[in-house]
């Protein structure tokens, strides 16, 4: 069995992530090109500012108090440090091995084992693990999941999916403004057909196209996050121990926002999009490391 340094896994992963980025873009482009030849030029400026103005605002809010935000929506309580000396312990000989500050800590009540970090950046961050988590991860099993969260929170992955989450935003926005621009316009007569049609099929399409990249970006991430917990920690049995044990184990769901499941070390929700890898495949590539 080939093995993997976790340097390359990282170096890959961050290529794809790119290239997925990229791809998001591709179809905003494609779109803007597509409306702009089915209607009047003025038409796609004004669908593209508006869509673009829109996304900006809303993400802006979101993106700047994303930490409050996922921490307010599981109903999570800051860690004591007297209560919760092993998990300050364990993220304080992280965050020297990873070069970032120690992040803000926090525990949800939940009999699931599964964490998660948010935050704009390495300074404004926060970690939180469920009650699950402590309860059932040995030391290096809780260690190996603390530095997969902290591997988020050092490459700025909150950010990535933020980019991802404008780009999609305007798609949908310009979609739904074509469509309806529609209904306003003689359907733009001094043009071919065919353009309205590759409009509407591709108004339709993009959004769709472009949520599944999302999910191939959010998946990604993870397998990141992963690499990067065995370069802060050496030690990849640890994080391997946990995915097991949550393989194994028939836990009630966790009744969190659709928004933050990605947030997650573990997808909360069953049967939710797959914002996740598989643990079986996170498992084959941490053995091989």
């Amino acid at each position: 069995m080939k093995r993997i340094d976790f340097r390359d896994q990282i170096a890959r992963n961050n290529l794809k992530s790119f290239f997925l980025i990229a791809s998001i873009f591709a179809v905003f482009v494609a779109l803007g090109y597509v409306f702009s030849m089915a209607f009047d030029p003025s038409y796609f400026f004004i669908i593209m500012i508006f869509s673009i103005t829109i996304s900006l605002l809303y993400i802006w809010v979101g993106y700047y108090n994303s930490a409050k935000i996922a921490i307010a929506s599981v109903g999570a309580k800051k860690a004591a440090r007297h209560e919760y000396k092993q998990y300050h312990d364990l993220v304080e000989g992280i965050s020297i091995a990873s070069g970032i500050p120690k992040p803000e800590l926090y525990v949800m009540h939940s009999p699931q084992i599964n964490a998660f970090a948010s935050g704009r950046n390495p300074k404004n961050a926060v970690v939180c693990v469920t009650t699950g988590a402590l309860e059932k991860l040995d030391k290096e099993e809780l260690r190996g999941v603390l530095a997969h969260e902290l591997g988020h929170v050092a490459n700025f992955d909150i950010r990535y999916m933020t980019i991802a989450t404008i780009l999609v935003g305007m798609i949908a926005i310009a979609s739904e403004m074509f469509l309806r621009s529609l209904w306003f316009s003689n359907g733009g007569n001094n043009k071919h057909p065919f353009l309205i049609v590759a409009g509407i099929m591709l108004a339709i399409l993009a959004p769709i196209i472009v949520q599944l990249v999302q999910l191939a970006i959010s998946r990604r991430r993870e397998y990141n996050a992963d690499a990067s917990a065995v370069k802060f920690t050496r030690y990849p049995k640890g994080l391997i121990g946990a995915l097991k044990k949550i393989q194994h184990e028939n836990y009630p769901e966790k009744k969190v926002s659709k928004a933050i499941a990605p947030l997650f070390f573990s997808n909360p929700l069953k049967g939710f999009l797959g914002t996740h890898p598989p643990i079986e495949k996170r498992i084959e590539i941490l053995e091989r490391m």
